[in-house]
């Protein structure tokens, strides 16, 4: 009995400095735990936005380089501009001179899914709202329609719509959605539907990546169409028809309707042209997509013909032939086969900061503006303009070209004003805030430019603003400010790369402009998920993205290694190892730290680079194509794709040999590379498995899918289970 009291008594003397030593113990393990939780996080958001935005910049190099065989070349191997001119010109079918046209268009009686009326009621949208619910799809007959109505009332409106808190409470402003209808409806389950006592902002991207951007983009047009005082639609990047191309809209709309899908985005290029480009809340708030540049004139930007910009990424034709050389230097012909975007460039390397590097992005197009840029066309060598050095007593508003034997001084002209528009334009709906003072060209993107907090100030001062909203990036909370405070980024799209890799957001703001911040999150699983878990999951996401683009650059990565790896060991060091990553793919990724995910070491601690590609694998057994043509074909898999959609009009997803070839030529053309016709007629016999002299291009490009083994490894086990039990 003694004992064990003495026992009890030592004990608790000594349990202050006991507890307080676990306690220091558990903090500090629970810091260094949690801050290697954050690492893991951060450069899992650094992962999936450095593989988004250079999926951006391949966009705006296809775009660039179609516009720039449609401006400068009658035909490329018989057949150039032509497949093309439907995109970036496309001629209006006489059918749509009718506003009435929808009308021919009969309902079935087997039609199962909402039926609407115009002019549109609240038990309308409410069917809509319900529908939408039950997967069901609006009919093409009142798609059309909707848009006829949308298209006839965005005439109306101005460029930059003016609001004012003084007739409403509070204003809603929402962020990206992409095709994200599980957020819209959390938005409108939280916050109410729009109406006179609900007004709504939503800033653009209302498509692409998501599967739903029918729905989401017929709910928003309906709503306006309702309440076209107090639902407001601001026009976002994705708002573009070339860009639809790349990131699904215009695949989800041939798959939902296969019969009027071609009219059906005809009519979604007209209205997206249409959109208004800013709003500004009681002469104190801009709202705009992307951001501003050094150039940006509100004045300008209200007084532009916004719907002849069809595309941002649609270059306006601009020669050397437009540039005044005097009547005794006049170049003639000989001019008008220069590349357009040489005089850009040269515009923009007089001028400002220089242009963009590397080989993904190997020269920029300039903007009016001292900063803006979008990527130039990835030119064929033999059709590739000759660039002539200036000379170092050049004064700098002068361009050298060639005149017989020597070279000719010219002054710059000022850019058209149709290019001075466009490029207005291209910095609202592209460019992003940073931390340094200036304005450059936004080389991460590829288009637009990256404003500081002077431009900013400088803006917000000349039209006595205090705040600029945008959008454009996607935030870990859903919002972000910077730039003092007087720069709010708000993104509505919640889960945007993964399950759980971010929430969404959106803005009220009442009388006092004093921004309000709520915060959602749509998921039935992440909340079941702990904090560990949930950044295990976007993890693991991320290093199998980072994988594949590993994989798809494969010969060049390892002609690099190879440099360093002269007594051909295998093995380079950690140093050279990230150097060759980040020199070939330009990810701007921290690549040490991700070592260990991506490759084996040695025993004497140096990277085994072959093991970087072990993980990963075609996704099914690949035709008869040489090794450095698959590689091509995995690496611009989508650009094919999107070439293909362009000549397979009917979107059958069959296309014949002949227009295989095509296909191919205008590839090639757009790469800069040379393959060979026989290869490629090889290549479509050996495709052609049933003989009859078409190709299922959908199935050939499913062989040219990069595929974790591991993935291939759960399917086999699956595949040999069904078996077992069958």
């Amino acid at each position: 009995m003694g004992c064990g009291t003495s026992a009890t008594a030592v004990t608790h003397r000594e349990t202050p400095e006991t507890a307080m030593k676990a306690a220091v113990l558990i903090q500090r393990w629970y810091r260094r735990y949690m801050a290697r939780l954050e690492i893991r996080r951060r450069y899992t958001w650094n992962i999936f936005q450095s593989i988004e935005y250079a999926g951006e910049q391949d966009q705006l190099q296809l775009s660039s380089f179609f516009t720039y065989m449609l401006d400068n070349f009658t035909q490329l191997n018989g057949n150039g501009p032509d497949l093309i001119s439907q995109l970036l010109d496309p001629v209006l079918d006489p059918w749509f001179d009718r506003e009435t046209c929808y009308k021919t268009i009969s309902i079935p009686e087997s039609y199962t899914g909402p039926r609407i009326s115009f002019p549109l009621s609240v038990s309308d949208t409410n069917a809509l709202l319900s529908a939408f619910k039950e997967q069901q799809v609006l009919h093409a007959r009142y798609v059309l329609q909707l848009l006829f109505e949308t298209k006839k009332l965005l005439k109306e409106m101005p460029n930059i719509i003016h609001l004012s808190t003084s007739y409403t409470k509070e204003i809603t402003i929402c962020g990206d959605l992409h095709g994200r209808l599980d957020d819209l409806l959390l938005i409108f389950y939280k916050n109410g539907l729009p109406s006179a006592e609900t007004p709504y902002i939503f800033n653009g991207d209302f498509v692409d990546r998501g599967k739903k951007s029918v729905e989401v983009v017929i709910l928003l047009f309906a709503y306006l169409l309702l309440y076209p005082d107090h639902m407001h639609l601001n026009r976002g990047n994705h708002e573009d028809h070339i860009m639809n191309l790349r990131y699904g809209f215009t695949k989800e709309v041939m798959q939902k309707y296969k019969t009027h899908g071609r009219e059906i985005l005809q009519l979604f290029q007209d209205v997206f042209s249409l959109l208004p480009i800013a709003t500004v809340i009681d002469a104190k708030i801009l709202i705009v997509h992307g951001g501003i540049s050094d150039q940006t004139d509100l004045e300008m930007l209200n007084s532009i013909e916004r719907h002849k910009v069809k595309s941002a990424l649609r270059f306006p034709r601009h020669s050397l032939e437009q540039l005044d050389i005097g009547q005794s230097h006049r170049l003639g012909k000989r001019m008008r086969s220069t590349d357009s975007s040489h005089s850009s460039r040269s515009y923009t390397e007089n001028h400002r900061t220089p242009s963009l590097s590397g080989a993904s992005t190997s020269s920029s197009s300039s903007s009016s503006s001292s900063c803006s840029s979008l990527c130039s066309p990835r030119t064929p060598s033999c059709i590739s303009p000759q660039t002539y050095p200036s000379s170092p007593s050049t004064p700098h508003n002068v361009l050298q070209v060639p005149f017989l034997d020597s070279l000719c001084s010219v002054p710059l002209p000022s850019p058209p004003q149709q290019e001075q528009e466009w490029k207005q334009i291209v910095d609202i709906l592209w460019s992003d805030p940073k931390t340094q003072e200036g304005c450059m060209p936004n080389t991460f993107r590829g288009g637009g430019c990256y404003f500081g907090p002077d431009i900013t100030q400088r803006l917000l001062h000349q039209h006595r603003l205090q705040l600029l909203i945008r959008s454009h990036e996607c935030k870990q909370e859903g919002y972000e400010l910077c730039h003092d405070g007087k720069v709010i980024t708000i993104f509505s799209a919640s889960n945007y790369y993964e399950e759980g890799s971010n929430r969404g957001a959106y803005i009220k703001l009442g009388k006092e402009l004093v921004p309000r911040f709520y915060q959602y999150q749509v998921s039935r699983t992440t909340r079941r998920l702990t904090l560990t878990q949930r950044v295990r999951v976007a993890e693991g996401s991320a290093l199998r993205a980072l994988k594949e683009k590993l994989f798809a650059h494969r010969s060049e990565l390892m002609a690099a290694f190879q440099q360093y790896d002269q007594n051909e060991t295998g093995c380079v060091s950690v140093g050279e190892w990230a150097k060759v990553l980040e020199s070939v793919l330009r990810l701007d990724l921290p690549w040490r730290t991700l070592r260990p995910h991506l490759v084996h070491l040695a025993p004497d601690g140096s990277v085994e680079y072959q093991s970087s590609f072990e993980d990963v694998g075609p996704g099914a057994p690949l035709p008869q194509v040489a090794p450095n043509l698959a590689e091509t074909l995995f690496r611009y898999r989508t650009d094919l794709e999107i070439i293909f959609n362009i000549i397979d009009k009917d979107h059958s997803g069959l296309i014949s040999i002949e227009e295989f070839r095509h296909t191919w030529r205008l590839f090639s053309a757009h790469l800069g590379v040379a393959i060979d016709d026989s290869a490629i007629d090889e290549l479509a016999r050996s495709i052609d498995f049933n003989k009859d002299g078409s190709i299922d291009f959908t199935e050939f490009l499913e062989a040219f899918r990069v595929v974790h083994k591991l993935d291939m490894k759960e399917q086999l086990s699956q595949k040999m289970g069904r078996k077992k039990y069958s």
